[in-house]
């Protein structure tokens, strides 16, 4: 199986016709998709003016689409790999309190509830927010633009039907760091690392970025919707 960077060099490869250049492109998504597979494509094609369905897009733009994608994978995995040895460090002092990481390798580690509904600006300053609050203390808004009004969907009545066990912590499973303890149970489609939504730029806020204090319990009407 084909790895991000030659999957990059294969779009970038203009000996390759366009069809395959593009199919590549999308390919990249498959190692690293910030928004989800969908939401990232869509993003991309509206900043680089590449029609979604377009079999023949013109090179440049694809290029373009590629550096974008390849700035914030960087910004990522510089993340992932202080977060790495900072835990060895604090595992070699005797500290071993559990905590939240991502273990996805950046696929949808800030992903969009919907599609439609993304952030503005690209995705390396997006993410570049995101790490800061994950490096900071935990906040009451999202960490992405800032919005205070978050929304919980509607809770899954069988916890077991959830997805968050195997997905969203270093460890594989769902840990009881920064942020647990409060706060709703795992919700139709959600990850271990999913919290609630953000009204402001649709992302699904990561659960470290939050505080206790932003543990609201969702509205009545979700959990009535989901009984």
């Amino acid at each position: 199986m084909a790895g991000f960077r030659s999957l990059a060099y294969q779009v970038r490869d203009a000996r390759n016709d366009r069809a395959l250049r593009r199919h590549s492109l999308r390919r990249c998504l498959e190692r690293f998709a910030p928004y989800g597979h969908r939401a990232t494509w869509w993003h991309l094609c509206d900043r680089h003016g590449i029609a979604p369905e377009d079999r023949a897009a013109d090179p440049q733009r694809l290029v373009a689409a590629l550096e974008e994608l390849e700035e914030a994978r960087a910004v990522w995995l510089a993340y992932e790999r202080q977060f790495a040895e900072r835990r060895r460090r604090e595992k070699h002092d005797g500290l071993r309190r559990p905590e939240w990481a991502w273990g996805g390798s950046g696929d949808a580690v800030v992903r969009c509830a919907d599609p439609d509904v993304r952030p503005a600006g690209t995705l390396a300053e997006v993410l570049r927010r995101l790490v800061a609050a994950l490096e900071s203390e935990p906040g009451t808004a999202c960490p992405v633009c800032g919005e205070r009004e978050l929304h919980w969907p509607a809770p899954v009545p069988n916890p077991r039907r959830g997805r968050g066990a195997g997905r969203g912590t270093a460890c594989g499973r769902q840990s009881a760091g920064r942020g647990s303890g409060g706060g709703p149970g795992p919700w139709e489609g959600a990850w271990a690392w999913d919290g609630p939504v953000c009204a402001g730029c649709g992302i699904v806020v990561p659960r470290p970025a939050l505080a206790d204090s932003a543990w609201a319990a969702p509205p009545a009407s979700a959990a009535a919707g989901a009984a």
